[in-house]
């Protein structure tokens, strides 16, 4: 089974498309890179697929729930890191955490087990009454990751993760979210940058709200003139459609 499937997805600001018959599918325990310039429909795709926004054509499908029908169990499969920090600064890495295993509604005693569990993946058990101010932003990062598994999703979703972070901080939150995937997490990556994406990753390309690339990203590269940067020129160029 899929962790997610979007099938013919699109979207509309009054008369203005923002998203044109998406479709593309997420495997178990893979990376997915999604690009695309501004403008492109990235941040309409996020907020359909958090259920931000209702889908208004087309259906997507969480861990084999609909959002549409089914949006509490197809949710409970989704983890999701926001570009814009929702830590509370002042309080403990563990205290933010509790918080959010109460949204979830598990007890203290299943909590205390899936924190130490995510603290320990996140290489954070040491800082867990620290506070979040005291963190760096990679740091910061780990433990907005560590809160999105709590309830053990099947599909990580991580919104421009990066933005912010020095290179060397980049890099190591990059490689770290790769290893969930060895795990059997899907994570779903937006990001503007190209070295952030990997041969061997699922890339998607948006462009004028249309999916003008859903393939592994070397495919994609020497379909396009060898590189990924020439790839993504030509098929974001003005004009372009699949």
């Amino acid at each position: 089974m899929n962790a997610l499937e979007v099938s013919d997805l699109s979207f509309a600001y009054g008369a203005r498309e923002a998203l044109k018959q998406v479709s593309f599918n997420l495997a178990a325990g893979r990376f997915a890179a999604l690009l695309g310039p501004n403008g492109a429909g990235k941040s309409t795709l996020i907020a359909l697929l958090t259920r931000l926004y209702d889908v208004q054509r087309g259906e997507v499908r969480v861990g084999g729930h609909s959002l549409q029908t089914s949006p509490l169990p197809a949710l409970r499969q989704l983890g999701v890191v926001f570009q814009q920090s929702t830590l509370d600064l002042d309080l403990s890495v563990e205290q933010n955490l509790r918080y959010h295993i109460a949204l979830h509604g598990l007890s203290r005693r299943q909590g205390s087990v899936r924190i130490d569990a995510e603290l320990a993946r996140q290489q954070l058990t040491e800082r867990r009454h620290e506070r979040v101010r005291a963190l760096n932003g990679g740091h910061r990062r780990r433990v907005e990751i560590a809160r999105a598994l709590l309830h053990e999703p099947r599909l990580l979703l991580l919104d421009e993760p990066s933005v912010g972070l020095d290179p060397a901080s980049r890099l190591a939150l990059n490689q770290h979210v790769r290893q969930l995937c060895h795990e059997g997490i899907s994570v779903l990556w937006t990001t503007h940058l190209l070295d952030e994406v990997q041969p061997s990753d699922d890339l998607l390309i948006l462009h004028q709200g249309r999916l003008v690339a859903s393939a592994r990203a070397d495919a994609v590269s020497q379909a396009h003139g060898g590189t990924l940067g020439s790839a993504f020129t030509h098929l974001t160029a003005a004009g372009v459609h699949p």
